[in-house]
């Protein structure tokens, strides 16, 4: 059976019961081989849940008049101005609904978007890195359709890291998705058994260069930074001064020549 790759979109959409029953099949018998990552999506669960609490003592009382859409549409006739700010109340209190996944990506990031990189990144390898079957889609023996791929999709060149020097073999590699698009994911190991992952992608217009910056989430730590509108994260199971000096040869292997 060749069963499509199980996403961080579908993880939330599981959590949410907005996946077809077919793929919400295939997600429930992903999460029952790999409890570590069902243990993740139980605490998306528990989240949706407190914040439904949370909202429950307003959920049922009725919507204030002016909000009501025959109100609005006629109070715009007389009052514009009046309208609008009804209408944007509205929004709020959608975007409200939706909780704090949606709000990650409206919200200014305080750290030049590498805190959301790194967020991304740390959310990839608790999906993926625990996987004994199928944690890339493309080997690395196919590194160079990998690479042409992912530049592709990317939409500029992206280079494959070499870690041999750290001591660390590239498995192979896929395309993830994330709230900013879609970026690319590279995977390695070493004769420990021990994984690493690199994830990479564009970013916003104004996010053009950061210095490399330590993160942490949970028990998955690593360093992220941007160079010329690539975004760049190296996440691990490992200390932060072991990871740091792999960081620094990402970089410079990725910096144009």
């Amino acid at each position: 059976m060749n069963q499509r790759p199980i996403t961080e979109d579908d993880l939330h959409a599981y959590v949410d019961q907005a996946l077809e029953p077919e793929r919400r099949a295939e997600v429930a018998s992903y999460l029952d081989e790999h409890p570590d990552v069902a243990n993740r999506v139980a605490g998306f669960a528990n989240q949706r849940e407190q914040l439904r609490g949370a909202l429950a003592s307003i959920a049922d009382e009725p919507l204030p008049a002016e909000l009501n859409l025959s109100h609005i549409i006629e109070s715009r006739k007389r009052r514009p101005l009046r309208a609008w700010r009804a209408i944007a109340a509205m929004l709020l209190l959608g975007i409200g609904g939706l909780g704090g996944w949606t709000m990650r990506s409206v919200l200014p990031d305080s750290s030049n978007g590498l805190s959301a990189l790194a967020q991304e990144a740390a959310y990839t390898y608790g999906v993926y890195a625990p996987d004994r079957v199928r944690p890339v889609e493309i080997r690395a023996s196919d590194s160079a359709e990998l690479t042409q791929w992912i530049s592709s999709r990317l939409k500029q060149p992206v280079k494959v890291p070499d870690l041999s020097v750290s001591g660390y073999r590239l498995m192979g590699g896929r395309l993830v998705a994330t709230s900013h698009g879609p970026a690319a994911m590279f995977m390695y190991d070493d004769d420990r058994g021990d994984r690493l992952v690199v994830l990479t992608r564009p970013m916003s217009s104004r996010n053009q260069d950061a210095p490399m910056m330590p993160q942490s989430s949970g028990d998955v730590a690593g360093f992220a930074w941007i160079d010329d509108g690539l975004g760049y994260t190296l996440v691990g199971q490992l200390p932060t001064d072991t990871l740091k000096p792999i960081a620094n040869e990402i970089r410079k292997q990725a910096r144009p020549i």
